[in-house]
């Protein structure tokens, strides 16, 4: 049985590439006759913007995209990615970091490795032990210590997007040992979204682009935990006059659903965007007659 998700954080409203993404997995479900649910993503509990995961709601409803189940928040699961941590913590496949940016970032400057603003620097193995197999146990989570994978050697991760193809990436080279759940206890998104969609059956993932570099870590977490690995679709992302990713960081403007017609027009871009063609384009069609039509033409 299908089931999708739309996963949005609540930072802000809905724009333009976050409707892309919300169209297209909903699309993708309805095709296939499955489920679509909607999963409020509030893990980074400082990013969180009051108000804005109802905001969130009103406008995907506005623009017809109703989901099957109700809305969940990551909040309330903070005992499941507890027990996952303690279970890979368990099987000696973490360990305890107290390094911070800056000091990562040295480091590497002293290998003669510099990172660009913003791009995710590769962790070069400051506090991994060297026998992974001495008791990390005695280290709680009360600890202020981030919490890291140990990678295999060798960590190279395959997997074929519905959208894209073969996909590969060395989480080696690429990434290091990535976090799970930070110093400040906050657990990563890493890990709450693989624990997540395991837990809600998640069948198919269909989301945007600027995510597929994050879609081999949570593979290898889904091997590591014994989950199933779901079937993967990346969109393509809706970018801004300078060429950057659409993003409330970015000031990305929220879409129009203050009526049907405002709706129905944020739709029409969003699937011209998707690639949508030959779509209803008359002025008396409703949103959800233009969204029985969509999802005819969508390619799942």
């Amino acid at each position: 049985m299908y089931r999708g998700r739309f996963a949005p954080s609540p930072t802000g409203p809905l724009h333009a590439g976050s409707l892309v993404a919300a169209l297209g997995s909903w699309l993708d479900a309805r095709k296939q006759g499955g489920a679509w649910l909607l999963r409020i993503e509030d893990i980074d509990t400082p990013r969180c913007i009051p108000g804005a995961d109802l905001q969130i709601q009103s406008q995907l409803l506005a623009c017809g995209l109703q989901w099957d189940e109700e809305p969940e928040y990551q909040s309330s699961h903070q005992a499941d990615y507890q027990k996952a941590l303690e279970q890979l913590i368990a099987a000696k496949l973490l360990y305890p970091c107290t390094c911070s940016r800056q000091s990562i970032a040295q480091h590497l400057a002293k290998q003669g490795i510099t990172s660009a603003r913003n791009q995710e620097m590769v962790y070069p193995g400051i506090c991994r032990p060297a026998d992974l197999k001495a008791d990390a146990a005695t280290h709680t989570h009360e600890d202020k210590v981030a919490w890291r994978i140990a990678l295999p050697q060798d960590c190279q991760i395959t997997f074929e997007d519905l959208a894209l193809g073969v996909q590969e990436q060395n989480l080696n080279q690429e990434v290091g040992d990535f976090v799970l759940r930070r110093s400040d206890g906050l657990f990563t998104y890493q890990l709450a979204v693989v624990v997540d969609d395991a837990r809600q059956g998640i069948t198919h993932i269909v989301r945007g682009a600027d995510l597929l570099s994050n879609t081999a870590r949570q593979i290898h977490l889904q091997k590591v935990l014994g989950y199933v690995r779901p079937n993967y679709l990346h969109l393509p992302l809706v970018l801004d006059e300078h060429g950057e990713k659409l993003s409330k960081q970015t000031l990305a403007t929220q879409i129009h659903t203050e009526d049907a017609p405002h709706a129905l027009a944020e739709l029409r871009k969003a699937a011209q965007h998707l690639g949508l063609r030959n779509l209803p384009d008359g002025q008396g069609i409703t949103i959800a007659e233009w969204l029985l039509a969509a999802t005819h033409a969508w390619k799942s």
